[in-house]
C-alpha cells in the first residue's frame, strides 16, 4: 500500500500532466481518443512476441487483431497482395530502423540517402546499423532537394541507392516525392534501389490528401513506416511497418523457444497497442479518418490566417497540417511545447480547438514577447 506521500505525489503528477494537456500545440499527437472498453485487457500479462502471422506457445497475445490492423494499412497503401508483411512497432523510429535494416540486408554495401530535414533519429539509425550514409539539402519547405540528390547519387551511381523519403518532415511537413527520386535512379541506371517511405506523421492520413503524395507501394515504397500515436492518438508511443514480404524472409529464423519465427526488431512486444489500432480503425474507419483529416486542415487554414491577421508570418504546406512561423521567446515555447529550431510550429491534431489556437495567438501578439 502506498503511503500519504507516494500517493500525493502520484496526485500531483496527474494534475500536472492534466495541465499541460491543455497548452499543447507543438508536437503531432492525438488528445481524443478514449480506450475505455480496452481497460480490462490490462490485466493479463500480454506479449505479442515472435512473428504477427505464426501462431506461437505464449498465447496471451493479440495476434489475430495486429494482423488485422496490418492487412487495413497494406491496403491503404496499395501493398502487392501476395507480397507484404508487417507488424505493431513501438513508434515510428523502431519502423524506420526496420526499413533500414530490410535494405542493409538486400544491399550490405548500399548508400542512404536522406534530407538534412529529415526526423533525429535516422541517423542514429544508420550508426546502428553501419550504413554510409549522405545527407542531402532540403528546400525551405522541407522537401529534399532532388538535384542535390541526383547529383549525389551521380557520383555513386555503382553502389546501392537506400533511399529514406519524409512523408512529412519533423518541422515543416515536407512530403518528398518518390515517383519522382524513381525517376532520377531510372535516369542514372541505378537498378539496385531500396526506398523506404517514413510516413510516422502523415502516414495515416497521406492516401486521403488531394493531390495524393507520392509515397505507397504502388509508387515504388519497399517499406513504410507511421506512428499510431499521433493522427490516430493513443495512451503510448505505436506504430506499424508494412514491407514487402520477400525482402521479410531474408531476416526470418525459426526460434523454438518460443515456438515462432523471429522477424521483428525486439523480439517481445506491446499486445496492447495493436489492439488500441485495431479499436481505433474499427470504430473510425476510412471514413472516419478522412472526415477527421478535414477537420483538423479546416484548423489549420484557420489557424494561418488568424496568425497573419495578427501580424505574425505563418504558412504551411499544402495540405498541411503543421503551420509554421517565426521562432518564439522561450516563454511561449515551454507554456505551448512548442518544437522550436530556426522557426517555431504549431501542428493542428485531433484534439486541438480553436480555442487553443486564440490562446496562443493572444500570447504571441503581446507586445512584451522577444525570441531568444
Amino acid at each position: 500500500m502506498l503511503t500519504s506521500q507516494d500517493q500525493a505525489r502520484l496526485d500531483a503528477l496527474y494534475d500536472s500532466m492534466q495541465e499541460a494537456s491543455h497548452t499543447f500545440l507543438g508536437y503531432p499527437v492525438a488528445r481524443d481518443f478514449d480506450y475505455e472498453p480496452l481497460y480490462r485487457f490490462l490485466k493479463f500479462p500480454s506479449n505479442n512476441i515472435g512473428d504477427p502471422f505464426q501462431s506461437s506457445t505464449y498465447r496471451l497475445g493479440t495476434r489475430e487483431f495486429e494482423r488485422e490492423v496490418v492487412d487495413f494499412f497494406a491496403n491503404l497503401y496499395r501493398a502487392p497482395k501476395t507480397d507484404y508483411w508487417g507488424y505493431v512497432t513501438n513508434g515510428g523510429t523502431e519502423g524506420n530502423l526496420y526499413g533500414l535494416y530490410l535494405a542493409r540486408e538486400l544491399y550490405p554495401n548500399g548508400i542512404v540517402y536522406f534530407s538534412e530535414d529529415t526526423h533525429y533519429s535516422v541517423a542514429k539509425n544508420v550508426h546502428f546499423l553501419g550504413l554510409r550514409h549522405i545527407m542531402i539539402r532540403a528546400q525551405e519547405n522541407g522537401e529534399i532537394d532532388y538535384e542535390d540528390l541526383k547529383e549525389s547519387v551521380r557520383l555513386h551511381r555503382d553502389v546501392p541507392a537506400i533511399i529514406f523519403a519524409n512523408i512529412g518532415t519533423t518541422m515543416k511537413e515536407g512530403k518528398d516525392d518518390i515517383r519522382r527520386i524513381q525517376n532520377i535512379l531510372d535516369d542514372l541506371v541505378v537498378l539496385n534501389r531500396y526506398i523506404h517511405s517514413d510516413g510516422a506523421f502523415c502516414g495515416p492520413f497521406a492516401s486521403f490528401l488531394d493531390p495524393k503524395p507520392a509515397f505507397d507501394f504502388a509508387d515504388g515504397a519497399d517499406s513504410i513506416a507511421i506512428s499510431g500515436h499521433k493522427f490516430i492518438g493513443a495512451p503510448m508511443p505505436c506504430g506499424v511497418v508494412i514491407a514487402r514480404k520477400r525482402n521479410v524472409e531474408r531476416i526470418g529464423r525459426t526460434i523454438g523457444y518460443i515456438g515462432s519465427l523471429d522477424t521483428t526488431i525486439t523480439g517481445s512486444r506491446n499486445a496492447y497497442t495493436p489492439l488500441m489500432l485495431w479499436y481505433a480503425i474499427k470504430v473510425m474507419g476510412e471514413q472516419g479518418l478522412r472526415q477527421r483529416l478535414a477537420h483538423c486542415q479546416e484548423l489549420a487554414r484557420y489557424a494561418v490566417e488568424s496568425l497573419n491577421q495578427h501580424g505574425i508570418a505563418a504558412w504551411r504546406n499544402p495540405n498541411a497540417l503543421t503551420v509554421v512561423f517565426p521562432k518564439v521567446a522561450d516563454a511561449i515555447k515551454n507554456k505551448w511545447q512548442l518544437a522550436t529550431q530556426d522557426v517555431s510550429h504549431l501542428i493542428v491534431m485531433p484534439g486541438v480547438t480553436k480555442e487553443n489556437i486564440d490562446a496562443l495567438i493572444a500570447d504571441l501578439a503581446q507586445p512584451t514577447q522577444e525570441t531568444t
